[in-house]
């Protein structure tokens, strides 16, 4: 990295506070600043063939060609150009006019560089900056920054709009990492994504495709063309596809791609939201990479992806939806139905996430289905645990998924897991300490990013991905490992009833019984017969024996219905069981209550689970682990998976804790105490000070 890249990001930086403090809200400092980076850096690249350029338009012009694209570009260089007079040394020349001047410079590129600038909505900028006056001053800290490719190349430009993006956003409160991926993971990302494909990459006349749904200012495209191109063939034919929502980043990515003269790419990159707005409809990718944020809810974009979800798999998101407030698996169902068919060559995937679509959601839920969705289908290859605090707007972990439709033939049915989040401890004591095995501390901190990935850490981790093996750092499951079901435990109701004035006295506070005097409940009848009906209740219930307990709810509704009978009192089939109720009370050494058919009845507040492997008979585990402890349950059969009909729901998780979970011994007593005591000492001897 140019080591003057540091200094080139805190002017640009400086100049928001110095020209725009007081006159812009903060949160509208990006507004400007990025646009007018752009321009600068269009300015820096251009200068050297704009003399040449304008010369050829003049000349074109006098012959009367119309279109004159292609020759301009040729002279320029590049594949944009500008033909106004004006740059930016030269639009200080004339103050009064700068805010005409400058619009006609925007006006004087070419129309798809024109169109890029138009997403900045600049034009009311410029107005704003004009009345207040502040534009010639914001031009004039701008043309001091040199920001030509000899100064900062195109990774560095990259890195300076990113690094610009996540200060603006830490400070404005948001996001700061929701378009920034830092470039070591991307590398980590892409040689998973890539390693396995080098020989079939090395071949003549080879082209690939590389989608990236959600590529802010797209790094992770441009370092994966980079790596297959730089390190595995130059002449690979690799062609970008991406989109993204955000005007701002889109138009960075978009600007970054036509400096580089990848006009074809630039024009592959498409605005709006990937989930509504598919920029790339019917298309397939043979590579796909992404970032999606993390933990974005998907509310504005609900009516359309509910749609989109009742096609079923005639649609995007046919294996379910997650819940509303995180759309990570919808961006990832998203790229599987981009994936290129088998017949056509297949694909694979590389996303980053956090934890959330690893484990969230019970058995049946929209989160559990798309997880079984993609193992049955065998389509997760890998996935790495990334370090803690490696990302700019988190310290939580986040995890690589790998994910293909053409896996070897040894992988198939398998799944790779690599704990690249190992740390180890060193020292004992207070003085123990927790150091990351595929990490090194930054020399300063960045937001929440503490930590990052060196050269080595990230080829070990690429080795052992590529190597599928088991380590202590790696282990190997089949995809019926992370599946279960969940089936229902019942436990028979057991109660006693009593006509005791206790009870009786909570059959006074029932609101069905309320209801009676009000004659509103069914079958009661008017007001009168309702009073007249609680009074008759009442009566029966004191006439009975309020000492006897009854273990038997048979025996005692056959004692309640023939009082009742016998007072000449009918009673709703609602009354009577609220009546019932009241007077029972659960008791663990009461008989079992039976239903109409003779049946244990089962009693919902001791319905419980248990989440059964996959593979394993429900009988054999429910006889080892659930009879034992409790003798008279038994499973709810009629409880079935909606798709396999079979009993229990199917649910899929993948805990990486508990696969790399090593146990700790708790540290000796003595060591203890001896701490404790040292302690002690010291807490005293400081109290000594204190006093005198």
């Amino acid at each position: 990295m140019n080591q003057d890249f540091g200094s080139k990001v805190n002017f640009i930086w400086s100049v928001a506070d110095e020209v725009l403090r007081d006159d812009f809200k903060r949160g509208k400092y990006p507004d400007v600043i990025l646009p007018f980076t752009v321009l600068r850096r269009l300015d820096a690249v251009l200068a050297q063939t704009k003399a040449k350029v304008l010369e050829r338009h003049k000349l074109l012009k006098e012959r009367g060609l119309e279109n004159m694209d292609g020759q301009l570009r040729k002279v320029s260089g590049h594949s944009f150009y500008n033909i106004s007079p004006f740059d930016f040394q030269k639009l200080l020349d004339d103050p009064k006019n700068i805010a005409k001047n400058l619009r006609a410079y925007i006006n004087g590129f070419s129309e798809k560089m024109k169109e890029v600038i138009d997403k900045f909505k600049l034009r009311s900028t410029i107005d704003t900056l004009e009345e207040k006056g502040l534009l010639f001053l914001l031009i004039q800290k701008f043309a001091d920054v040199d920001l030509h490719p000899d100064t900062l190349d195109n990774h560095e430009i990259g890195t300076v709009f990113e690094e610009l993006l996540r200060r603006f956003n830490e400070q404005a409160n948001e996001n700061p990492g929701e378009h920034f991926t830092p470039r070591e993971v991307i590398r980590l990302k892409v040689k998973l994504l890539i390693n396995g494909d080098k020989d079939i990459l090395k071949q003549k006349a080879v082209v690939r495709t590389i989608h990236d749904p959600a590529c802010g200012t797209g790094g992770m495209l441009t370092i994966s063309k980079e790596y297959i191109q730089g390190e595995i063939n130059p002449h690979a034919d690799i062609r970008l596809f991406g989109q993204e929502v955000n005007d701002e980043t889109f138009a960075i990515c978009k600007s970054d791609l036509l400096i580089k003269g990848e006009d074809a790419d630039a024009d592959n990159i498409r605005p709006d939201s990937s989930l509504s707005r598919d920029g790339h409809a019917g298309a397939t990718f043979d590579y796909q990479i992404s970032n999606p944020p993390y933990g974005k809810d998907w509310k504005k974009e609900q009516a359309f992806i509910e749609e989109e979800a009742a096609k079923g798999m005639a649609g995007r998101f046919g294996a379910g939806l997650p819940r509303i407030s995180d759309g990570q698996l919808l961006f990832l169902q998203h790229m599987l139905s981009k994936m290129k068919p088998v017949s056509d060559g297949g694909g694979r995937i590389s996303i980053v996430m956090n934890g959330s679509p690893l484990f969230t959601g019970d058995a049946g839920s929209g989160e559990s289905e798309i997880r079984r969705w993609i193992l049955e289908n065998d389509w997760l290859e890998t996935i790495v645990a990334l370090p803690g605090q490696i990302f700019y707007n988190t310290g939580i972990n986040t995890y690589i998924w790998v994910l293909t439709n053409r896996k070897p033939k040894a992988r198939q049915g398998k799944v790779l897991l690599v704990n690249g989040a190992a740390v180890r401890k060193e020292g004992r004591g207070k003085d123990a300490k927790e150091t990351e095995v595929f990490a090194r501390k930054m020399r300063r901190s960045l937001g929440d990013k503490r930590n990052e990935l060196a050269p080595e850490h990230i080829e070990e981790l690429a080795r052992l991905a590529q190597a599928f093996g088991e380590g202590p750092y790696s282990k190997v499951f089949k995809t019926s490992d992370f599946g279960y079901r969940k089936i229902t435990v019942e436990r028979p109701l057991r109660l006693n009833f009593q006509a005791s004035a206790e009870r009786v006295e909570r059959l006074k506070a029932e609101t069905m019984f309320v209801g009676l005097a009000a004659g509103k409940k069914k079958g009661n009848g008017n007001s009168a017969e309702g009073k007249k009906l609680q009074k008759d209740i009442l009566t029966v219930l004191a006439s009975l024996d309020a000492t006897r307990l009854f273990k038997n709810r048979t025996e005692f509704e056959a004692v309640l219905d023939a009082a009742f009978s016998k007072a000449g009192v009918k009673l709703a089939s609602p009354v009577r069981k609220v009546v019932l109720s009241v007077l029972s009370e659960r008791d663990e050494t009461a008989e079992v209550c039976l239903d109409k058919d003779g049946k244990p009845e089962p009693d919902p507040e001791l319905r419980d689970t248990e989440n059964v492997p996959l593979l394993e008979d429900i009988g054999a585990y429910f006889e080892r682990e659930v009879k034992p402890h409790v003798p008279d349950a038994w499973v709810n059969e009629d409880v079935r998976d909606k798709k396999d009909r079979q009993v229990g729901i199917v649910g899929y998780e993948i805990n990486f804790n508990r696969y790399f979970y090593q146990y700790e011994p708790p540290r000796p007593l003595a060591e203890i105490d001896a701490e404790i005591k040292t302690l002690e000492s010291e807490i005293a001897t400081m109290l000594r000070e204190v006093t005198g």
